[in-house]
């Protein structure tokens, strides 16, 4: 594939034999940026685990404190009594059996799904649809939960969930390239500093294996593991 002349340029700014500290690689993402939109960053973590093994999976949420910069669509599920305060807190759409008919129909237009304990027995029939694409609620992310809206306030305020792919990576989107190199920085060691404390006491070796950190069409940057840790 033939390359632009953006990227050939932008493809000479990052040393593919380096590893950047993690300040370095929040100021050089902004640098090597080559689209007209505010492209997101994400965060690529290699982790020595074995994701076949029940007991090395690595899942969970966390709050980073600058947000991701982006507005997540928000459905929540839930019994009618639950509903005005869903809709208080900013849930983007709220209801149970009309939603449940449409996700089976193959609607899926949402970021993040939100549930009430007693309602879950209706959406388990749904787990084909929403499990490939990670939006199943489930209790250790937060999303099942009677308090809707503090779970709502949270997803709206920069509350992300992450998981271990088969591959044994984590991708997650940390911010956009229009955020200063000190929000991009913060919110990746908010992300792994939460990953390195969900480390599997099974795990051997070295658990923090690689991580690259890239924008929208970017080349990746390589971090020195040891400086992030």
């Amino acid at each position: 594939m033939s390359l632009t002349k953006k990227r050939k340029v932008v493809n000479t700014k990052v040393d593919k034999n380096k590893a950047y500290s993690l300040k370095e690689a929040s100021t050089l993402v902004k640098e090597i940026n080559c689209t007209k939109f505010d492209s997101s960053v994400d965060l690529h973590i290699r982790l020595g685990v074995d994701p076949k093994k029940a007991d090395q999976q690595v899942r969970g949420t966390v709050s980073l404190p600058h947000g991701t910069g982006k507005t997540k669509r928000v459905l929540v599920l839930c019994t009618p009594d639950k509903e005005a305060s869903a809709k208080e807190a900013g849930a983007d759409f709220v209801g149970l059996d009309e939603f449940i008919a449409k996700i089976e129909a193959g609607w899926t237009d949402v970021d993040v799904i939100v549930a009430t304990p007693s309602v879950m027995p209706k959406i388990g029939k749904l787990g084909k649809v929403l499990g490939p694409r990670n939006l199943m609620p489930n209790p250790k992310t937060g999303t099942v939960t009677n308090d809707v809206a503090a779970a709502v306030n949270e997803v709206k305020g920069g509350k992300i969930a992450f998981k271990v792919d088969k591959a044994g990576i984590v991708h997650a989107s940390i911010g956009r390239v229009s955020f200063s190199p000190d929000k991009i920085a913060e919110n990746s060691t908010e992300l792994i500093n939460a990953i390195m404390k969900l480390k599997p006491s099974s795990a051997k070796g070295t658990y923090l294996k690689a991580v690259s950190m890239a924008s929208s069409m970017s080349p990746g940057i390589s971090l020195d593991t040891k400086s992030i840790i």
